[in-house]
Parts: structure tokens; C-alpha cells; sequence
């Protein structure tokens, strides 16, 4: 069998390639309810869900909806559209009755039914308030405060306090404690949350909002983009004018005077709560166009700490989670668009779930229970699928404190909006757990410490935050720079030019630099000039280290505290460009990718006369597209070093990168590079190259680009687990490069995600090794279908006329389905009109594509299984 017989076979049944090319590309917004700036119509619209009639409204049946083990789910109420719109929003009022916001119009009041009974309109009050857009409520200090987030122009985005004047039990009056200026629609004000003490409030925003006014901030405000070479926006328009801070957490006084900046970085974060511990986390969204780019960040549950950074910035400029200057998540979860957050604590269910945060996922319909567990002065998480249901666009929750329900709403975008019940029927125990806290409060006893000097003088804090800006810790590194930062410089600037640790030393001139440093896009008329004096001693400081004794944590942190000087600092000496040039190149290569990402757009910004010779080297040796891009991306800026053959090599790259595949940005953002790259050019190179350059790229499908270093192979195994069942017992030797490669070439980086590479529209494999032995690793492979990941489920589409297509739904709006069908394309559309579908099921035949280990030779499977199995770590006892 040859190969290209085998790429005709996986053409065979195109839905079967779902799991390489899975994903969700939410046109003008990943956000699960992100709104259009029309005024509501006054047409009647169905909002139907399947296969019913035009005069009916009805949410999803619950049918269509499956939960864990022992739960059982009720469908309480259908919300009429006409008269109460779409619900977005679910609280609690000081009577424990539930509160529901419609998108777009006002507040409803209601009793949660009695065990087995329903909801009926007349038991619904309209609460007589004049407020719209509600996206976040608290019951706080005899109040109800809402966050609303402008659609429409009929109420101003920010915070409101709405109370009971006359005791009558009616909420009439509302006050504006704050307006928050920011682009219509989506991306806006968000959740607000009590705090555990309960003496403030925090107020979540997405990116789309700009900085109120503030009293205080616990993170730095000189703040800055921080690209070392030009960053390129979106190439699809997204928010292409977005600067830092991005999404941010304020902390609030219940009335509404004093207002703190306590962490900034995010996307679109849309709620989140406090755990048993004291501390608040967030459900943030990912940058679906971004698929498959090495900037990508996924959908991600982070742990809202004072005074951090998380690094959002437009277009091609978010920061890597490993940059010093941020912190990493807590959980990467995957492609999807987050809504509600709350932790199960009072809920009447087994002790596993009392403890577990719960975060809802509106486009895939997916609830999670994610468990956290101590490390260091944060945490790490682990999810699980609880429910789900097809179509299920889940928009908020709360967990009830008279029966222990967990109560959810479905909507958003003016769709079928429903209200929902989750109880436990099983025979756990669910007896209230008495001690829900977690461990590791030393650590965080450590931190708090330290957090309690950001964004304020106090005597003792540099030298309290000195000997932790080498900590392990991430968050206690970044909690002790922070406190650095909010110290007046003067006390502590010769000490860091003294230090002689470079694990503190680093991070006092990171710190330096972001005191006296300006970044160039957050530049203003009135700033004095560029402190060039304090630039040239940062820059030499950094550049007297020895380079080679360095750990690899601490070089990747010098090289990022260089990204972050050069940028803010300006021009520098040619003799000190000479001097950093001598202490970088020797040690490029790299062994981590981390470190070369960072050396190379270092050494390009410098025009180091070896980086092209070295980059091309590397783009060319890459095993993922989205290396490969990453080293594009720099080149293009590049104008020393180049040979014509080099330049040859480079514009080649570009007609093999025409048949990458990616989110809605990506094949513009590869043309752009492309400019960027040929703009570098003078007029002999251009006549040179001018027969390349004016080549027309074979496009290839996406499956046939990733296996193309196999195209050479022409004997073809249908492997079976039988035929591989000794893999156990031979895990020892092997090549972790061969199984690197493999893993590219079987086309395993296109879809899985593994250790911040590859695609997000299958499962990330970064932690298979906890969960597979090697003979169930290549069950999963051999016999996809045999156990399906839940989160990846294809649907199939039953129309009325008996016709069927599979894929994936990528948006809804009123009765407007769109699904993706061609997911090696993913922008791909269908549009279809809700009332012409029968059914939308899961679709019982897994998506893994067939035969992908058929060219590989038998030594070549075991070690990609090694290398999965690893966690990619070349020092595994596998490779030994």
C-alpha cells in the first residue's frame, strides 16, 4: 500500500478526521455569549429547539443531556422569548429565591420548585427595576449588585447597587456606582463576587472594557505590551487596537468608592469564585482564531492572584505561560467558550463533588468538575466531564442552599433559554463535609505575605521580598518582585546592581526595568524621555552573566528580562550589542524549545550575523507547525546574516506553510509574515529570489501536509493491538527523537496538544503517561472507537427531509445553526435553520482518523508510545 493510497483511504469518510481537526471557531468572538450590537426585534421569532413546532418554546429535553454517575437532571422551565428573553445570568436573592437575567432586557424573580414540580410563567415576576444587560450578580449588604455590560446603549456598562427602599420587599431602586467605558457587545463587565471575608467585592471584566478609575493597584501600572519585535495584530480584525491590562479583577468597597486593580492579563473571563481557602478563579477564554499558532493559548482555569500579570495581548503578542513576568495556569482545559464558575460547596452531593469547582463551557455544552490540589502557594487541577448535552449553550449556575440543587440556565445569543435541576440520586454519602480547605497554607501564608506590599510602601518589604525572587514557586517569584516593584527604587536599585545570586539578580532588573521603563505602545505625551542612563546599566548587568552556568530556568529568565529592557529602553551601544550577541549565540541552539523561541527573536532583534544560518536550521529540523511558525515569525525581521540560498530556503518554507491549517486568522497571518519578510528584501535580493517569490503553493490537505515526511514509504501494516502487544516490555532504549518525529509524522501534533505544542481540537496528551499503559495507549490509537473522550464528541445532524451530516456546532443564534463539516477547514460554514433539523445526537463512530501507525515500522510506534508516555522528558528512564 502506498501513501498515497493510505491518504485516500482516510479521505474515505471525511467525518472520521474530526478528532485531527476538531475545534470551535465562534465568528466574531470566542465567548460563549457574546453579544451583537441589534436592537432586539420586534418579530417573532421561534427560538426552537430540534424537531419542534413553530409555536413552540422549548429548551433542550433532558434526553438530550448526560451527567455522572448517581445525578439526576430536571428541565424546570422553558423561557418564553417573547416575554423574557434569553437568560445569561442566575443568582440568589437574601430570601434564597433564584434571580435570572435575559441578555438583553431585565431581571426575574422566582421560588425554586418543590422536588418533582416545574416552573410555570405565573410564578415568574419581572423584577420593576429599570436595568438591562445584566451579566453578573450578588446578594450583598442588603443589596443586589449587578455588573452590566452594554449591547445596546440602554444601560451604561459598570457596576450597579439596586436595594429595597420602602421594605415592601420589592427592589426600586437603583444606583450607579460605576461606569466602565469599553467597546459594545461582548468581552465586557462580567461576574461580581463576594469576598470570603466579606467586607469587599470583586468585579470581573473582559478584554473588551478600558481601566476605570482606581484608588489603588496591586499590579504594576507601567504596565506594557512588552514584544521585543513588532507584534502583529489579528490578522482577522479581532480587537486589533486591544492594549494591556486586558481582562481585569478589581476589588471593590460595598459602596462603590474605593476601587483596587488586584490582577489583569486576561482574555475574556466571564465568572469565578473563591475556594474554601480564601482564593477567587477564573474561567478565561481561549483565541480560537489562533489555533494552531504558537501563540494559542487555550481555554484555561487560572487562579486569580494580587498583583499578576497573565499575559493577554493582542494578535500575535500573548505571552507564553513559562514567561517570567506571568504565571501559569492552573488547568488547561481546551477549546470552548466559558460561562459560569462556582464551587460545590453546600450542595447535598457526594464529598467529591462538595469540593469540586464546577465551570461551564456554552459552545460545546460541557460542565466540568475540576479538583484542585496544592502545589507550592497555588494549585493545580484536574477536570472531569459531568454533564453535557448537544445542543446545551450553558450560560450560568448556582449552587441552592435550601435543598443542596445545583440550579443552571441555558441561552445567550437569543437562543432557547431553559432552567435546569441537578440532583444526587445515588448512594453516596452526602453528608455536608465538614473541612473543605486544602492544604499547602505555608506556602500561601508566604505569598499573602508578600502580596500584602503590592501596591503599597512598607517598611521591612524589600528585604522580606528579596530572598523569594529566586523561590521555586512561581507565584511566590512573582508575588516577591511585584513587592519589589511597589517599593520606591532608591531603596533598593544598588542592591540588585550588587547582587551577585543571578536567581535575584534577574528579577531585580526586570523589576528595575519595569519601574523605569516605558513600553513604546503605552508611551504618553507627558512621560519624560527614555531613561537611557538606567537602560545601559540594566543591559550591562544582564549582559556580564555567565550565560553557560546558568540554569535553564534562570537563562530563559535573562533572555525574557532582555525581551522586556531592549524594548522599553530603546537603542542600545554596538558595543554592548556585540557584548550580548558574544553571550547568547554560543548557546544558540538551545536544548528546550522555550529557550529557542526566546534566543531567536533575541538574536534576530540584535541582527546577529549567525541567526539565519541557525533558524533556518531549526525551522527546517521542526517537528510542528507551530514551531515552525514561531521561527517565521522572528526571521521575518531579519536583514543580516542571509545568504541567497538561505533566502531560498526561508520563501520555500512559505509554499509548504500555504497548506497549514489553523484558526479563521491563520492562513492571512502567514501571508502577512510572508510581506513582512519580503519588505526586508533589497532590489538584488528580489531579482534573485524572483522566481521563487513569485511561485503558487501546491496546497495540500492538512492530514497529507503533516504525514508528508513518510511520503517517501511505501509498505503499508494494519497494525492491531496483537501485533503490538509486547509494548510493555519494550519501553526501555528508546529514541526520544525518532519518537518525537514520529509522533509529527503520524500526524499527532495536528490535533493533540502536548506540552504547549500542537493543536487544541483533540485531547492534550501532555499527561497520558498518568493515565495509560502502553498497551492502552495504542488501544486508543488501534480502536478509537472503543472509549470516545466526551469533551471530542462528534454530532450528527438529522435533517427533517431524512439527509444527515456530522461535525461540529461552531455557533447558534435565534434558529440559526452553524456547523462546521469540513473541520480540515475550519472555516468552514453551514448555515441551517433550526426548524428544519430533526435530531442532534452524538455520533457513535469515533473521529480518530484509521490506519495513522500504517507506515510506521514496529520500532518507530514504540517509540512515539515512549515518547507520549514520557510527558515528552527526554531524561525519562525510557530513553536511557
Amino acid at each position: 500500500m502506498t501513501y498515497s493510497f493510505l491518504l485516500s483511504q482516510l479521505k474515505v469518510t471525511k467525518h472520521m478526521l474530526l478528532c485531527c481537526f476538531v475545534c470551535i471557531f465562534i465568528g466574531c468572538s470566542n465567548q460563549a455569549i457574546e453579544k451583537t450590537a441589534n436592537t432586539p426585534s420586534t418579530k417573532k421569532t421561534s427560538q426552537l429547539n430540534v424537531g419542534q413546532s413553530v409555536d413552540e418554546n422549548r429548551a433542550t429535553p433532558v434526553d438530550k443531556i448526560t451527567v455522572a454517575e448517581g445525578f439526576e437532571v430536571e428541565l424546570l422551565y422553558s423561557v418564553p422569548s417573547e416575554e423574557q428573553g434569553s437568560w445569561v445570568s442566575l443568582g440568589l436573592d437574601g430570601k434564597n429565591r433564584l434571580i435570572a437575567s435575559d441578555q438583553y432586557g431585565g431581571l426575574y424573580r422566582f421560588l425554586a420548585p418543590a422536588p418533582g414540580e416545574v416552573l410555570d410563567t405565573d410564578s415568574i415576576e419581572k423584577i420593576p427595576v429599570d436595568i438591562n444587560a445584566v451579566n453578573g450578580m450578588l446578594w450583598a449588604f442588603d443589596s443586589l449588585y449587578v455588573g452590566v455590560n452594554d449591547y445596546e446603549d440602554r444601560t451604561r456598562s459598570g457596576l450597579y447597587r439596586i436595594t429595597d427602599t420602602d421594605g415592601d420587599d420589592q427592589l426600586d431602586h437603583v444606583k450607579w456606582l460605576r461606569q466602565i467605558n469599553g467597546r459594545r457587545g461582548d468581552h465586557g463587565v462580567h461576574g461580581v463576587k463576594l469576598s470570603p471575608d466579606g467586607k469587599s467585592i470583586f468585579l470581573i471584566c473582559g478584554n473588551y472594557t478600558l481601566l476605570t478609575d482606581i484608588n489603588a493597584s496591586r499590579v504594576n501600572q507601567n504596565w506594557g505590551e512588552d514584544h521585543l519585535l513588532p507584534r502583529m495584530p489579528d490578522a482577522s480584525g479581532h480587537h486589533v487596537n486591544g492594549l494591556a491590562p486586558g481582562g481585569m479583577v478589581y476589588k471593590i468597597s460595598p459602596d462603590g468608592s474605593d476601587w483596587e486593580l488586584y490582577s489583569m492579563g486576561y482574555r475574556n473571563i466571564y465568572d469565578g469564585d473563591f475556594n474554601a481557602d480564601g482564593e477567587l478563579f477564573t474561567y478565561d477564554a481561549d483565541m480560537e482564531r489562533d489555533f494552531n499558532t504558537p501563540w494559542y493559548r487555550p481555554t484555561r482555569v487560572n487562579h486569580v492572584v494580587s498583583g499578576t500579570d497573565y499575559g493577554w495581548r493582542n494578535g500575535t503578542g500573548k505571552w507564553a505561560e513559562w514567561y517570567v513576568d506571568s504565571v501559569p495556569p492552573t488547568l488547561n482545559i481546551g477549546p470552548g467558550s466559558p460561562t459560569g464558575v462556582a464551587f460545590g460547596y453546600g450542595a447535598k452531593f457526594p464529598a467529591h463533588y462538595q469540593k469540586a469547582m464546577f465551570i461551564q463551557d456554552w459552545s460545546w455544552g460541557k460542565f466540568y468538575a475540576v479538583t484542585l490540589e496544592p502545589n507550592g502557594s497555588s494549585y493545580t487541577g484536574k477536570k472531569e466531564d459531568f454533564l453535557s448535552g448537544v445542543p446545551l449553550p450553558m450560560t450560568d449556575m448556582v449552587i441552592h442552599p435550601n435543598d443542596g440543587a445545583l440550579y443552571f440556565t441555558i441561552g445567550g445569543r437569543r437562543v432557547q433559554s431553559g432552567l435546569y435541576r441537578v440532583t444526587y440520586v445515588g448512594n453516596e454519602d452526602t453528608s455536608p463535609v465538614v473541612d473543605v480547605r486544602s492544604g499547602g497554607q505555608d506556602a500561601r501564608d508566604v505569598r499573602k505575605r508578600l502580596e500584602s506590599f503590592h501596591g503599597r510602601v512598607g517598611e521591612g518589604a524589600v528585604d522580606l521580598a528579596w530572598p523569594q525572587l529566586d523561590h521555586e514557586d512561581p507565584f511566590i517569584r512573582n508575588a516577591a518582585r511585584v513587592a519589589l516593584e511597589s517599593q520606591p527604587s532608591s531603596d533598593w536599585e544598588q542592591r540588585a546592581f550588587s547582587e551577585q545570586d543571578p536567581g535575584k539578580k534577574i528579577p531585580a532588573m526586570l523589576a528595575l526595568t519595569h519601574v523605569r521603563g516605558i513600553d513604546p505602545f503605552h508611551r504618553k505625551k507627558s512621560d519624560p524621555p527614555v531613561d537611557r542612563k538606567s537602560g545601559q546599566r540594566v543591559l550591562t548587568a544582564l549582559s556580564e552573566m555567565d550565560y553557560g552556568s546558568l540554569s535553564e530556568r534562570h537563562r530563559q529568565a535573562l533572555v525574557r528580562t532582555y525581551h522586556v529592557a531592549l524594548n522599553r529602553f530603546g537603542e542600545l551601544s554596538y558595543k554592548l550589542q556585540d557584548f550580548i550577541i558574544a553571550q547568547l549565540d554560543p548557546y544558540y541552539p538551545a536544548e528546550t524549545q522555550e529557550s529557542n523561541r526566546l534566543l531567536c527573536e533575541a538574536l534576530v532583534y540584535l541582527q546577529a550575523l549567525n541567526a539565519a544560518t541557525k533558524s533556518i536550521a531549526l525551522l527546517n529540523a521542526a517537528t510542528t507547525q507551530e514551531e515552525q511558525v514561531e521561527y517565521a515569525k522572528s526571521l521575518r525581521m531579519l536583514t543580516s546574516g542571509w545568504t541567497n540560498a538561505l533566502r531560498t530556503e526561508y520563501f520555500e518554507w512559505f509554499l509548504k506553510a500555504a497548506s497549514f491549517r489553523g484558526g479563521s486568522s491563520f492562513v492571512k497571518t502567514i501571508e502577512l509574515i510572508r510581506l513582512d519578510a519580503v519588505a526586508t528584501l533589497n532590489d538584488q535580493e528580489k531579482t534573485d529570489l524572483a522566481e521563487l517569490l513569485a511561485q503558487t503553493p501546491e496546497i495540500k490537505s492538512p492530514l497529507e501536509a503533516a504525514m508528508s515526511s513518510l511520503a517517501g514509504r511505501t509498505h503499508f501494516t494494519n497494525w492491531t493491538l496483537d501485533d503490538l502487544v509486547d509494548a510493555g516490555d519494550q519501553m526501555e532504549g528508546r529514541d526520544f527523537q525518532k519518537g518525537r518525529s514520529m509522533f509529527a509524522s503520524a500526524a499527532c501534533f495536528s490535533c493533540h496538544r502536548f506540552n504547549n505544542e500542537g493543536g487544541a481540537t483533540g485531547p492534550d496528551l501532555s499527561s497520558a503517561g498518568g493515565r495509560y499503559s502502553p498497551r492502552d495507549f495504542l488501544d486508543q490509537i488501534i480502536n478509537p472507537s472503543k472509549e470516545i473522550n466526551e469533551q471530542f464528541v462528534p454530532i450528527q445532524v438529522t435533517m427533517l427531509d431524512g439527509t444527515s451530516m456530522y461535525g461540529v456546532i461552531v455557533n447558534l443564534g435565534g434558529d440559526d445553526v452553524q456547523i462546521n463539516t469540513d473541520l480540515a477547514d475550519p472555516g468552514q460554514r453551514i448555515d441551517i435553520d433550526r426548524k428544519l433539523i430533526q435530531s442532534i445526537e452524538p455520533s457513535p463512530i469515533s473521529p480518530m482518523p484509521p490506519a495513522l501507525l500504517g507506515l510506521l515500522e514496529k520500532e518507530e510506534i514504540f517509540d512515539l508510545v515512549a515518547y507520549v508516555l514520557s510527558g515528552g522528558n527526554p531524561e525519562d528512564d525510557r530513553f536511557q
